[in-house]
């Protein structure tokens, strides 16, 4: 039978904060904002997700990990709810996935340009590059590894590098 009963919404979101993004493995599921919501009930834990753009390949595997690492913490019933209301923004990442992702080599959305309500924009005219920390940067594509992605390049020490777009 599901253990569900002996665990706090407050040990699934620490059980959840262990999983990490599958496109950027140095951070994690809950750091980036997917996770919205946690609750337990009739021995179900349902967890509400947002997927970070309609299409997103990855949430298939957010839910996919979600399931397989309650289940292996004795949760038998996983419910994963997908809402698309409000829409995922880069506001919701925390500071420390946003430093986690400068360190890793990605350039972080640079808070308040999610504000500008212009999805998937380029980014703000000033990208700082993740490795020299040079601002002397040009957008290279609008796409980068990834659509949430857009590819910069620094002028100073020539390294090309992602730069996370802001929603």
């Amino acid at each position: 039978m599901s253990t569900i009963n002996q665990y706090t919404e407050k040990q699934v979101w620490e059980f959840l904060s262990e999983i990490p993004d599958p496109e950027i493995p140095v951070i994690t599921i809950t750091e980036l904002g997917v996770v919205r919501k946690v609750e337990l009930n009739n021995n179900t834990a349902k967890i509400t997700i947002t997927p970070t753009y309609t299409g997103c390949p990855a949430m298939k595997l957010f839910e996919d990990e979600i399931i397989k690492t309650l289940t292996e913490k004795g949760i038998e019933c996983v419910e994963i709810i997908m809402t698309y209301s409000p829409a995922w923004t880069t506001a919701w990442m925390s500071d420390e996935a946003r430093e986690k992702l400068r360190v890793y080599g990605i350039a972080p959305p640079v808070k308040g340009s999610e504000d500008k309500g212009i999805l998937f924009e380029a980014g703000p005219k000033t990208v700082a590059c993740p490795k020299c920390k040079s601002e002397n940067t040009q957008l290279k594509s609008q796409f980068g590894s990834t659509a949430c992605k857009a590819l910069y390049q620094c002028n100073d020490c020539l390294e090309p590098f992602d730069y996370f777009k802001c929603i």
